[in-house]
């Protein structure tokens, strides 16, 4: 078997402590944004290579604002990563997404406060990435039916609401997201979902209810988010095994792997060449 990794997840260190990954290494990775996370564990699920990444490192060490997204996805495409399906506990904004399920969002509201480096761009490199489609739907797709295989119940839509953490909304905000029509309130998402498009990086989030956020009577509590994230991490680790062959079945390529054309708007000539290298990845499909 070829050690070709076409997909990165990204989630807790729960997720790679499982039997069913086999052959497992851990790489050190440097990125021009710095390091990941951790160390990318790298092994074999359901006969294919795969790269986990512990998003808030081992030990939960960085909250949401300090995770080096941009590092995490990086390394990823620079380990081959075509698909990353990230996995993350989330709240719920609506009475029928309940505890225990599992939400495929299909739309992505950014809440955050502007402090989280965003882009890989910059500094000589301008480039508009359209994502009115923030995830992939073929990708969706095959997650929703790996997880009905495991077992879950699985709802295929919903607005995901990326706020800055780390504290719990109040509840007045939690009202009003409510009232926006939004569907479930996160801390990781953003900018995940923009850095994996601006990588050309299929990407799709499975996000574990965990509570009813702040706008029931009762307190969100630390306790109580992973208690229920703890108990489907059995869960999430079937689903994750059904769905790498679901995955590697996709027809390729997906619409995001074509995300940079016609994205650059800077002049080509005037690029500073330390840009180049450092978005060496990335340059290619760029410049066309």
């Amino acid at each position: 078997m070829a050690d070709e990794i076409q997909i990165g997840i990204i989630g807790g260190s729960g997720l790679y402590k499982m039997e069913a990954l086999t052959d497992k290494d851990e790489r050190s990775v440097d990125t021009p944004f710095g390091k990941p996370s951790d160390n990318i564990v790298v092994g074999t699920l359901a006969g294919h290579r795969v790269a986990f990444v512990p998003r808030h490192g081992r030990g939960h060490m960085l909250m949401p604002s300090e995770v080096p997204y941009r590092a995490n996805v990086y390394a990823l495409k620079s380990l081959g990563a075509r698909y990353i399906i990230a996995v993350s506990a989330c709240g719920s904004l609506r009475e029928d997404y309940a505890p225990g399920e599992i939400v495929l969002a299909d739309q992505l509201v950014d809440f955050t406060k502007g402090t989280r480096p965003s882009t890989f761009f910059g500094g000589g490199v301008v480039a508009h990435v359209g994502v009115a489609e923030p995830f992939c739907h073929g990708l969706r797709t095959v997650l929703a039916e790996a997880i009905g295989a495991a077992g879950g119940t699985v709802h295929t839509t919903g607005t995901y609401v990326t706020v800055e953490g780390p504290r719990f909304s109040t509840r007045g905000e939690s009202a009003l997201y409510r009232q926006w029509g939004l569907d479930i309130i996160g801390m990781t998402t953003s900018p995940e979902a923009f850095l994996a498009r601006e990588a050309e990086i299929c990407y799709a989030v499975m996000a574990m209810v965990t509570d009813y956020d702040s706008w029931r009577d009762t307190e969100v509590t630390v306790a109580e988010v992973i208690e229920t994230f703890q108990a489907n991490i059995n869960l999430a680790q079937t689903a994750l095994i059904e769905a790498i062959p679901r995955v590697m079945a996709l027809s390729d390529p997906q619409p995001a792997h074509s995300a940079l054309s016609g994205a650059l708007t800077s002049d080509r000539d005037r690029i500073p060449d330390a840009r180049r290298e450092e978005l060496a990845l990335l340059m290619n499909s760029l410049l066309g």
